[in-house]
């Protein structure tokens, strides 16, 4: 599975690790000061700029408008919602009512998420490795998002909230299906354009239901700057390089690493109580990935 990769692989699937999981943090940093619409759009917007420098530089552009190209756009279209302005819109909102630890791990879902996707869509074998490993990850969302929220106990917002943060999941999930059905760009050109029309829908919802914040302080600005330089702009080109020198199933790995990470900052940073329900419930989660992405023996059962 991981033949190919090199120890510089390792290393920056780790930097990618750290980085998208500290992001959870950025988030609730940022809202101390910034409304959850403006967070959204702020990081976005940054990472648009920095992700078209850095494809400008390395001469790859953005898509182009032949008619191979405005399928690309139209892909860069389900990109720029599914994978940008809707799911960090529902994560910043979430995160005013959970902890960036239970964000994270909700993360963690997005692969199982993506198997009936693949194989409604896709036609990809649904062997049982695959229904086995999304079924125990699934009783593991069902642990995370708790009985209160499933029985209608708890405050309503609260559970709103939870339930959000799965909805970011599966739109990460259905943004992932997005991407593998696009015809064949560079992924920088392809990330690019997506973060473009991204800031175009969401900065004038952003103004219209929230204005400029009136202040924001350097704690806050520098939550926001973290998000739309590393989790969006530079992990963009890390993935990019990983994906050339390793291939997508070792990229894959990175998700075991972020939920904890985003835990791990969680409770060193802000303080965040872990209680042992989410434990339970991310310990399931990351046996169903493992099981739905393991190989029968000789052959790949990639999802």
């Amino acid at each position: 599975m991981n033949g190919n990769a090199k120890a510089r692989d390792w290393v920056l699937l780790s930097v990618l690790g750290v980085i998208w999981g500290a992001s959870f943090m950025g988030v609730s940093v940022a809202l101390e000061d910034i409304g959850p619409l403006s967070v959204a759009a702020g990081r976005i917007a940054i990472g648009a700029i920095l992700v078209t420098f850095f494809a400008v530089i390395s001469k790859v552009g953005l898509p182009d408008f032949s008619m191979t190209g405005r399928r690309v756009w139209l892909h860069c279209f389900g990109f720029a919602v599914f994978t940008n302005a809707l799911p960090f819109s529902l994560l910043s909102w979430a995160q005013l009512e959970v902890t960036s630890g239970f964000a994270g791990i909700t993360m963690a879902v997005v692969p199982l998420f993506t198997l009936p996707l693949a194989w409604i869509i896709l036609e990809e074998e649904m062997g049982w490795r695959k229904v086995v490993g999304f079924l125990l990850g699934f009783l593991g969302v069902l642990v995370l998002i708790g009985p209160n929220t499933l029985g209608g106990v708890g405050t309503q917002t609260e559970n709103i909230a939870r339930l959000a943060c799965v909805c970011a999941s599966l739109c990460y999930a259905i943004g992932t299906m997005v991407t593998r059905t696009c015809p064949k760009t560079p992924l920088l050109s392809y990330s690019a354009g997506g973060l473009i029309l991204a800031t175009l829908m969401i900065v004038p919802i952003s103004l219209a239901f929230e204005g400029i914040p009136e202040t924001i302080t350097l704690r806050s600005g520098l939550g926001l700057l973290y998000l739309g330089i590393f989790p969006t702009a530079v992990a963009t080109v890390l993935l990019v390089t990983v994906i050339k020198s390793a291939g997508p199933t070792f990229l894959s790995l990175v998700n075991y690493q972020v939920p904890i990470w985003a835990v791990i900052f969680g409770i060193a940073f802000l303080s965040e109580s872990l209680p042992p329900t989410f434990i339970a419930a991310l310990l399931l989660i990351l046996a169903g990935l493992a099981i739905s992405q393991s190989r029968s023996k000789g052959k790949s059962n990639r999802s």
